[in-house]
């Protein structure tokens, strides 16, 4: 959510920052709610004045002047609560649109329509130069027992799938991994909920808009999380923090569960994109302080790269366009990372910058210090690891002309041996 007196005063910047997104909303339908809005208050305020001057002198009139002067108290009581009426129902229509205005792009974020437009800023890692045919991942599974994707689909349906034996360990190997490796850096483990009421989905920004990627348990009026992102920003929503406690830095490992709604025959086959996954997410919560947050951005983001250099994986990171770039976000960088299947890179991981766009949707405030007004945090998040995603990747590229899978160095006393394909350790 937006300043709203900041929307008021700058109309234009959010009508750009809503035609660069590709965001539709109508702005002047805010502006005008917004005005009849506070018309309206002004007047409910300006009668309950009244009525209370009017219950204080009651006791002064005379009987007879008594009569009338209740006569008239009951009238305004009537005026008063159609007037209520009109405000709340002008206030939910208030609040549907102003959860809709987008918070606007960074001046180094890119034009662009969709992904297809992001712009590369750097690459890391080799390419694999295989002297082999290579096989995919689901190629790779089947001929070693790992992966059975039939199966998923006929305990859950399409998108599911089973991990086995040594490619179960390595999903366990590598988020293990990725969990000591945030707590290394400072960051606290929390261990979250991950069906959540609809106000963490609102206060995050996945809702409303988002409610056809989300599985819903309606009869309880919650839902399912797509990233832990959701609950580790939500922890201190309706606090009032201590600066001294700023920033916290926090990562959670969870189960993610995603509809994918509108991707009808879009990357059916393998482990690209399904309903289920884990995912290690760092989750950071910091002073109003612009500069900071541009810094933490890439501090976290040089988190996931040094991840995957550990992982010995290709990649590339990329400055996500603004028609790409979701309603609250200031600045995405994605890392892809190469699938040799795909014969390109597939998005593994985003990092996003919010400012306080999260914070007023969560009410979520700091008091910068011990006499002055509190103000709203500024967030950020960034996936650690996403698995099965990330082992499309660790497959595929270092695979073996054998059919074996290298271990990275990194994860070998995980995993328990130096090749998946092999007996353990």
């Amino acid at each position: 959510m937006l300043d709203l007196k900041w929307v008021r005063e700058n109309p234009a910047a959010v009508r750009e920052a809503a035609e660069r997104k590709r965001i539709a909303v109508d702005v002047d339908a805010f502006l005008d709610i917004d005005e009849k809005l506070r018309a309206v208050q002004q007047i409910v305020e300006s009668m309950r004045a009244d009525l209370k001057a009017a219950s204080k002198k009651i006791g002064k009139l005379t009987p007879e002047e008594r009569d009338s002067a209740l006569g008239e108290q009951k009238k305004l009581k009537v005026a008063l609560k159609e007037r209520e009426g009109e405000e709340s129902a002008i206030r939910a229509e208030h609040r549907a649109l102003a959860l809709l205005l987008p918070m606007p792009p960074a001046p180094e974020v890119p034009d662009g329509k969709d992904d297809t437009e992001n712009i590369e800023l750097s690459r890391a890692g080799q390419l694999p130069n295989f002297a082999f045919e290579p096989r995919s991942h689901i190629e790779l599974g089947e001929m070693h027992g790992i992966l059975d994707i039939p199966r998923g689909v006929k305990l859950a349906g399409s998108r599911n799938y089973l991990l086995l034996g040594q490619l179960a360990r390595l999903e366990n190997a590598v988020l293990q991994y990725a969990m000591d490796h945030m707590v290394a850096r400072g960051f606290e483990q929390v261990a979250v909920p991950t069906l959540v009421n609809y106000a963490c989905m609102e206060g995050t920004g996945y809702f409303p808009g988002g409610e056809e990627q989300a599985y819903m348990a309606e009869r309880d009026q919650l839902a399912l999380v797509g990233t832990s992102e959701v609950p580790l920003t939500s922890i201190h929503s309706g606090e009032v923090l201590d600066a001294a406690d700023l920033p916290l830095r926090r990562v959670a490992i969870s189960p993610c569960y995603r509809r994918e709604a509108g991707t009808y025959g879009k990357d059916t086959k393998g482990l690209y994109r399904v309903h289920q996954f884990w995912k290690v997410e760092q989750v950071v919560i910091g002073p109003a302080d612009e500069e900071w947050s541009t810094e933490e951005h890439h501090r976290m983001l040089a988190h996931a790269t040094d991840l995957m250099d550990a992982l010995e994986l290709p990649y590339r990171v990329v400055n996500v366009c603004t028609g790409d770039l979701g309603q609250g976000q200031v600045q995405k960088f994605d890392i892809e990372t190469w699938m040799p299947s795909r014969n390109n890179y597939g998005e593994t991981h985003s990092a996003s910058r919010f400012y306080d766009f999260q914070s007023r949707r969560l009410n979520l405030r700091y008091r910068p210090e011990a006499s002055a007004k509190p103000v709203h945090c500024h967030t950020l998040n960034n996936t650690v690891i996403a698995s099965p995603r990330v082992l499309i990747a660790l497959l595929e590229n270092h695979q073996q002309s054998d059919g074996r899978v290298r271990i990275p160095p990194a994860l070998q006393e995980r995993f328990g041996a130096e090749y998946l394909g092999e007996p353990s350790a």
